[in-house]
């Protein structure tokens, strides 16, 4: 028999893939085989009027975790509900509250496996009850471990671990700490660290923020701004890091935009010399605002250093407050995230500690 460990958090997008990936690579070094799934799909595009769920019914992020960790199809475990505003009518009008045929037959499995399972659970402890699938009832119904990984912001962050330890109970292993302030980790680890472990939470990790986790794509402020791409579309893939707005004069523009980096400008269609100087700057695109085109020799420049320029109706205001909704609250599937995700866990988690709780057999680091 296997050892399965589900993956929570209090709140969305708090960390739970980059821990995942962070995991299943020091696992896969000593050669035990992994199994990864989310029982309650959150990452899954799919419009009801063009046909049924897929089946097998495989999130989006578990497709990504398993190609970036090289696992065959039969180790990703298919997901036995889909989180929609369609299914969460269906499930409301029938009045069923229970998981069904498809988490007695996912426990049989789990049970006959050898290896380790991961399982990424929904965004919150309460998120999934419609569906039988909440954090609490997917620990009772597996008998399994859970770890949280928990967005800290500062003390009055312990509430929400201190509820989730007593939903809970027993199934808690431990926390890990993320997207805390570069410069508090050091003090947070020494004193922060050892209060939590005397209230009972065991702390496995205290991970920085990091601007390249939280980061979105082009194409993903493409779709959020519902934008019109006046050049360079094959360079949505590109990452923006930090966002600038470009309401200043000139001079102060060139010398804020030095100072920052991976940056996406949102400035009116009117300002071209704003427009200009962003160009010159750590620029992954450009945004223009309100009425009236760019002018030519402004999309032969950005063509010229490969920047995407957009266009959006909204106005400035509203635009910039859909890319800072952005911020911190996209999916982890790009290579390259995955990438510093693995250096973030390994530099930043003991992973051991979690591993004897587990009584996994694993080669020390």
């Amino acid at each position: 028999m296997g050892t399965t460990l589900l993956i929570g958090s209090c709140e969305p997008f708090s960390g739970k893939s980059a821990l995942v990936l962070g995991i299943a690579q020091q696992l896969m070094r000593s050669g035990l085989p992994i199994r990864f799934g989310k029982p309650l799909a959150t990452s899954l595009e799919w419009d009801p009027a063009k046909g049924p769920l897929p089946q097998p019914l495989i999130d989006d992020d578990v497709r990504f975790v398993g190609d970036t960790l090289g696992l065959p199809d039969s180790h990703l475990i298919p997901s036995l509900h889909l989180l929609s505003p369609t299914t969460a009518t269906l499930r409301l009008g029938q009045g069923d509250l229970r998981a069904g045929e498809g988490f007695d037959q996912l426990k049989q499995s789990l049970a006959a496996q050898e290896g380790f399972t991961l399982l990424e659970c929904a965004g919150s402890l309460q998120e999934g009850l419609l569906y039988g699938l909440s954090l609490p009832q997917l620990a009772q119904g597996l008998d399994a471990k859970v770890v949280l990984v928990h967005l800290w912001r500062d003390s009055c962050s312990v509430d929400a671990l201190l509820a989730a330890k007593q939903a809970l109970g027993d199934h808690l292993a431990g926390v890990v700490l993320n997207a805390v302030t570069p410069d508090e980790v050091e003090s947070l680890e020494r004193q922060v660290v050892p209060a939590l472990e005397n209230l009972g939470l065991s702390v496995y990790g205290v991970m920085p923020r990091s601007p390249l986790l939280r980061s979105v794509t082009v194409g993903e402020l493409v779709r959020r701004l519902d934008a019109r791409v006046i050049c360079c579309p094959e360079r949505q893939e590109l990452l923006v890091e930090t966002l600038s707005i470009g309401a200043m004069n000139v001079n102060s523009a060139m010398e804020f935009f030095r100072r920052r980096r991976n940056m996406a400008v949102v400035t009116g269609a009117d300002r071209t010399d704003i427009q200009l100087a962003a160009l010159e700057a750590s620029t992954q695109c450009l945004i223009l605002t309100g009425a009236g085109d760019p002018l030519p020799q402004l999309i032969s420049r950005a063509e010229e250093l490969d920047v995407p320029l957009l266009k959006v109706d909204h106005d400035t205001l509203s635009t910039v407050e859909v890319i800072e909704q952005a911020f911190g609250h996209v999916r982890l599937h790009e290579t390259v995230k995955a990438t510093y995700a693995f250096r973030l866990v390994e530099e930043h988690c003991r992973l051991d500690r979690l591993f004897d709780v587990l009584d996994l057999p694993v080669l020390s680091r």
